[in-house]
């Protein structure tokens, strides 16, 4: 799979993960639209529960998130409820592609993929995930050679005038002391805010975390926003989060094909 490819389809009737709650006032925005930080969080809440409710909380407790792509087919709307299906789309030894489809009563549609790594968490390195966890992986995938390739592969621009500081608060840091992958999508709803015509229609979000970033440390944003033209090139918006001039974290969003 790659940047512009849909995302793997369904799993076999009665497979996956499922959970569902209520849009909640502060998933939204002033319009209503559940934001991108929303979807995130959703994501790793429905990975927990799957954890708890599983095996899994026993043989493989422990993972990490490398990339998050969400496709919004359909935004969600307050007021509204969500239903979650999660389920292994591929998978190696060591990592899984994580889908997971939200879909609300009132005809809303999210689609997203997570690319998930199992760590030790005496040392927080990769580990092979116990045989339990991957014939239970397994079970909605034949793909079980999945291997890590990068979209986000832009040069990071050099540093401006236009650069956005991105403080972070005590609660952007999470268990293991790295900022939580949830607020990267806040900044990336607070660049949106200057290019609502480029969520006005169906469009994919994507996330890449390239290094982590401690409490502390001091992240800046650089941007840049392609407007598309007639021939066919789509509006892009590209983020680069820095930190001390090292790039950690790479986004890009953009429509849908037709």
């Amino acid at each position: 799979m790659s940047l512009d490819q849909p995302l793997a389809p369904l799993p076999q009737e009665g497979r996956g993960f499922a959970s569902t709650w209520p849009v909640r006032a502060g998933d939204v925005d002033p319009y209503n639209r559940v934001r991108l930080d929303s979807i995130a969080r959703y994501l790793q809440d429905i990975a927990w529960e799957e954890l708890q409710q599983t095996m899994l909380q026993r043989t493989d407790p422990a993972w990490i998130i490398r990339r998050t792509v969400i496709d919004v087919i359909r935004p969600v709307l307050w007021p509204d409820r969500v239903h979650l299906l999660r389920w292994c789309s591929a998978m190696s030894t060591r990592w899984a592609n994580m889908r997971v489809q939200i879909t609300s009563e009132s005809g809303g549609l999210v689609e997203t993929e997570g690319f998930w790594i199992n760590i030790n968490e005496s040392n927080n390195m990769p580990a092979r995930i116990s045989d339990e966890g991957l014939a239970y992986l397994a079970r909605t995938t034949q793909e079980q050679r999945l291997r890590w390739r990068p979209w986000l592969v832009d040069t990071t621009p050099p540093e401006s005038d236009t650069d956005l500081p991105f403080p972070l608060r005590a609660t952007d840091i999470d268990q293991y002391n790295h900022v939580n992958n949830v607020s990267y999508w806040q900044a990336v709803e607070q660049f949106l805010v200057d290019y609502p015509k480029l969520v006005s229609s169906p469009y994919r979000a994507v996330v890449e975390y390239v290094a982590p970033v401690l409490a502390r440390q001091h992240i800046s944003v650089r941007s840049r926003y392609e407007p598309g033209d007639r021939t066919g090139g789509r509006p892009t918006l590209r983020l680069w989060f820095v930190v001390e001039g090292t790039t950690t974290t790479v986004v890009r969003i953009m429509p849908l094909p037709h």
